[in-house]
């Protein structure tokens, strides 16, 4: 599945100040989320029907690893296992519960699905939280264009569940029943921003920076001297597509370009591309979701060059799963996805900030 998903973790934003209103706890506070937090509670139960009745195992990855997943992007939360003689040993709270996850296939599942707690550092705002739910699933020996019928069932459940005929988020709105837009992310990129995309990637995949940011420009979008190729790209989407994508219908965004897709297989029909979508609805990133990559010697290639990147930018990198990588030779062809439940919950119950559907919300100490 991989972790290049919800934002990438690349911002952390404040939209107002948490500490200007009463805490969660105060009776009046929780009496108005209640209501939300109640259909929540029954949207998990919907979900949890909806995958045990396809033949689905429920599993639960643990939340502390080695690594906490090889994005340069996204930050984690770090301890220290104490051993019986006081010996320490440096593990992370997981980002996804992906490596978990895969590691279960090569062990012989072939259908799982995880509610997963999971931690992400640097992250606040309307639709983050430093904690929240991850609900990700995994389909062995089948396609990952199967994942795209399971996030549009998805979203017409969560809209049964709770009652609500259209799904509305900052002035978009959606019909969660409607049958999901499939676009290419280059096909998004030339109709929303004018931009020839793969004319800036290569066949091998490689990336051309001076193209794409001269291209970037000429639409009006800014690049900072020390930009790489994914820092334009990224901002591209954030400033020109993803405003326009869940609009009146879901969009299924696939076909993302290789370079930001690192966990994902090529296309066997296109390698300047991986078999990698994302589930907008509302302009709202819902899902990600990949066919995996099973080839271990490239999959470290690739985290290599993610901790280069994290280690260029931030002055630190995380250490690999060896295990995680001993794993991937057994383990079978597979796809998986993983779609942010806090903000299905937002979109299913009509709520308005990720906070209103926490039962327990993390106090923000910076706001």
């Amino acid at each position: 599945m991989g972790d290049q998903w919800l934002d990438s973790g690349r911002t952390y934003t404040h939209d107002a100040p948490m500490t200007s209103a009463p805490p969660w706890w105060r009776a009046e506070i929780h009496a108005a989320r209640r209501p939300l937090l109640i259909q929540r509670n029954a949207l998990t139960k919907a979900v949890r029907a909806w995958f045990e009745a396809r033949d689905f195992t429920e599993v639960e990855a643990a939340s502390l690893q080695v690594s906490p997943g090889n994005e340069a992007h996204l930050h984690a939360f770090a301890t220290d296992l104490q051993g019986p003689g006081g010996e320490h040993e440096r593990l992370y709270l997981h980002t996804s519960p992906e490596f978990a996850c895969k590691k279960l296939l090569a062990a012989g599942e072939r259908r799982i699905f995880d509610f997963a707690r999971v931690w992400r550092n640097r992250e606040r705002g309307p639709l983050h939280h430093p904690e929240f739910t991850l609900l990700e699933w995994y389909r062995a020996e089948e396609p990952y264009t199967a994942l795209m019928d399971d996030g549009a069932a998805l979203l017409a459940l969560a809209a049964e569940t709770c009652g609500r005929r259209d799904f509305s988020f900052r002035g978009k709105s959606m019909d969660p029943f409607a049958a999901p837009e499939r676009l290419t992310v280059a096909e998004a990129f030339d109709g929303y921003a004018g931009i020839d995309l793969l004319a800036t990637v290569g066949p091998d995949g490689s990336t051309d920076l001076p193209a794409l940011a001269e291209a970037a420009r000429a639409q009006g979008i800014r690049v900072a001297d020390d930009d790489v190729w994914a820092d334009v790209f990224s901002r591209v989407m954030v400033e020109k597509i993803e405003p326009n994508l869940g609009v009146g219908r879901a969009v299924v965004l696939c076909e993302y370009p290789a370079s930001e897709a690192a966990l994902a297989r090529l296309s066997p029909r296109d390698p300047r591309v991986a078999e990698r979508f994302e589930l907008y609805a509302c302009g709202v990133e819902l899902a990600n979701a990949f066919a995996e990559l099973t080839d271990a010697a490239e999959q470290r290639r690739r985290f290599t060059i993610e901790m280069d990147e994290k280690a260029r930018v931030y002055g630190e990198r995380y250490p690999v799963d060896e295990d995680f990588l001993a794993a991937l030779p057994s383990m079978p062809q597979a796809c998986g996805a993983a779609l942010g439940f806090d903000r299905l919950a937002m979109l299913a119950t009509g709520a308005t900030r990720i906070e209103q559907v926490l039962w327990s919300p993390v106090v923000d100490p910076f706001a």
